[in-house]
């Protein structure tokens, strides 16, 4: 697995396109590197960029933005809503895959020594990267912001990690603070008021800081201190979180904004829902949300779910209609229209031309298939029969799931419709493995074999190949028979009206595993390895005569209920 790490800029600019371009340009000019998004504020006078590439490449484009961010914005004459301290603001750098956090702090270290040195910018390592525990948190680090950066290089204890401690050299750029961590989600609230005083009232109840005890217990008042002199806090309700709140001029309405640092800790639905309380019992309400930059998929999966469940639904539906129960339960687009192509990360980093046969369009997949290539051939078919008739099973446990009268028993038929999921994801995963197990084969007889050493190499490629040629059927045919549990329960147990799809669902899984196994046997005729073969065969035949016992039964059921 390659090494990449996603790095996400903040620049003090959200309202001079031009300069923005400039920025987006200096990136997109590193080979490597894949810009994924631009989130401008105007009231915030910020801007987030996120792009993703190899551990090299994704410095060098931070190095060259941070320079063009340098020379083009002045933060003497910045103002915006957001807390800031420099041009580039903040520069986090995060693993995403085939790379460790502590390989991460590396790069964040040769990345910001090299913009102390060539740049002459000062900064500060945060998060992992920090170098001393009090400047782990970015809200330490950043105190006093810019207008207090003066002060802050003058000061011993705030010596810059990198960079002179000379605020004349820093009066344009500021300093610029520099970290890696993990996936944070930049996540904003929107409420039905204009009053910046009841948003922060409500970050403050949220905010894992919370808000500082006053002596008499009413805010302004002088601050309750503990035995060693320090403010005593009331800790908010969500771990992991920072918030804010703030007014947007371009929205007319007051935000929460929010950091979520550990979505493991407080997912983003959560985040939403408590937030809801919290304002409704303040007379408020949330109208809806935005998410600034991307997000992981699972973390919208798991807000599909989280709030199909709290209305009592099933939850064993498509990825796709995880992801609009999620955008409308959370109002994601209440302020703009939020396309999951573009702020899901894995979508995003998808790779372009995806030519994979589960991509294609029916009609496509069937013109494929009728075509003069040999894949894809019997196998991918079985595969993608088996994936109907586990969806088909899927459909009565989520219709039986809503059947009205059945309330009590939502989540056990939704229970069976997640299993109906997974046995279907598994089997569409198949319709491309196995073409590609054929394709390997062929690729191996294409193989040099002209002398002893490359025929050698040759037969046991040939050898490995074909082996995997017999177990991805198989596997196809093992799992097309469990999944028919799901058309067996339905069958007893689903709503009447539908019976007939779970018979027609153990049809396919029938058919599945038949087909399968013709694709099994006559790639065992090559494979050399007897004691391998004599079991496959073995199983083969023990699967055939499960599936048509199990079939049997499921339309026996089916012919009782009719």
């Amino acid at each position: 697995m390659r090494p990449l790490i996603e790095c996400v800029p903040n620049f003090s600019e959200g309202r001079n396109s031009q300069v923005l371009q400039l920025i987006q340009q200096s990136i997109e000019n590193v080979d490597g590197v894949e810009l994924l998004d631009i989130d401008p504020g105007k009231a915030t006078n910020r801007t987030v960029f996120t792009f993703v590439g190899e551990p090299e490449p994704v410095i060098e484009a931070a190095f060259q933005a941070i320079k063009t961010a340098a020379s083009a914005i002045d933060m003497s004459k910045h103002q915006g809503e957001h807390p800031r301290m420099g041009a580039t603001d903040v520069c986090p750098l995060v693993p995403i895959s085939g790379i460790t956090m502590d390989e991460v702090v590396a790069y964040a270290h040769k990345l910001g020594e090299r913009v102390g040195r060539e740049l002459g910018i000062p900064g500060y390592y945060y998060e992992n990267a920090a170098t001393q525990a009090a400047r782990k948190n970015l809200a330490n680090v950043r105190a006093g912001e810019y207008e207090g950066l003066e002060k802050k290089l003058q000061d011993p204890n705030w010596k810059p990690d990198f960079g002179p401690a000379d605020f004349s050299t820093a009066r344009k750029t500021g300093a610029t603070c520099i970290s890696a961590r993990d996936f944070l989600i930049a996540y904003n609230i929107n409420l039905n008021t204009t009053s910046t005083r009841r948003a922060n009232a409500i970050a403050f109840d949220m905010r894992e800081a919370g808000r500082i005890q006053t002596v008499d217990g009413k805010p302004g008042s002088a601050p309750l201190l503990d035995d060693a002199g320090n403010p005593v806090r009331i800790p908010g309700k969500l771990k992991a979180v920072k918030g804010i709140g703030w007014y947007i001029e371009e929205y007319g309405i007051a935000q929460i904004s929010y950091n979520l640092t550990n979505i493991n800790l407080t997912p983003i639905h959560i985040a939403f829902d408590e937030t809801a309380k919290a304002a409704e019992s303040r007379g408020l309400r949330v109208t809806g949300s935005e998410l600034i930059g991307l997000i992981p998929l699972q973390a919208m999966l798991d807000a599909g779910a989280y709030f199909l469940k709290k209305q009592e639904r099933s939850i064993g539906v498509s990825e796709a209609e995880l992801i609009k129960i999620a955008v409308k339960s959370m109002g994601l687009d209440d302020l703009k229209p939020f396309d999951p192509r573009e702020k899901i990360i894995e979508y995003r980093i998808a790779q372009p031309g995806d030519s994979r046969l589960i991509n294609m369009t029916l009609s496509d997949f069937a013109d494929e298939t009728l075509s003069e290539a040999p894949a894809p051939g019997g196998g991918s078919i079985a595969a993608y029969v088996g994936s109907l008739g586990a969806a088909l099973g899927t459909m009565v446990a989520n219709l039986s799931s809503h059947k009205r009268g059945w309330d009590d028993r939502w989540s056990y038929f939704s229970d069976w419709a997640q299993k109906g999921v997974r046995y279907q994801k598994d089997l569409l995963r198949l319709v491309d493995a196995d073409t590609a197990s054929f394709n390997a084969i062929l690729e191996a007889y294409r193989l040099p074999k002209d002398t002893d050493s490359e025929r050698e190499a040759r037969s046991k490629a040939i050898q490995e190949a074909t082996r995997i040629a017999i177990e991805t059927p198989l596997k196809c045919a093992e799992i097309a028979f469990d999944s028919m549990e799901v058309m067996e329960a339905m069958a007893v147990e689903g709503m009447s009206s539908s019976i007939t799809d779970a018979a027609v669902g153990a049809i396919c899984a029938r058919a599945a595993v038949r087909s399968a196994i013709y694709n099994v046997r006559i790639n065992c005729g090559d494979y050399k390895d007897a004691e391998f073969v004599s079991s496959t065969l073995a199983r083969c035949e023990e699967l055939i005569n499960l599936t048509e016992a199990r079939e049997k039964h499921i339309i026996e059921a089916v012919e009782a209920r009719m």
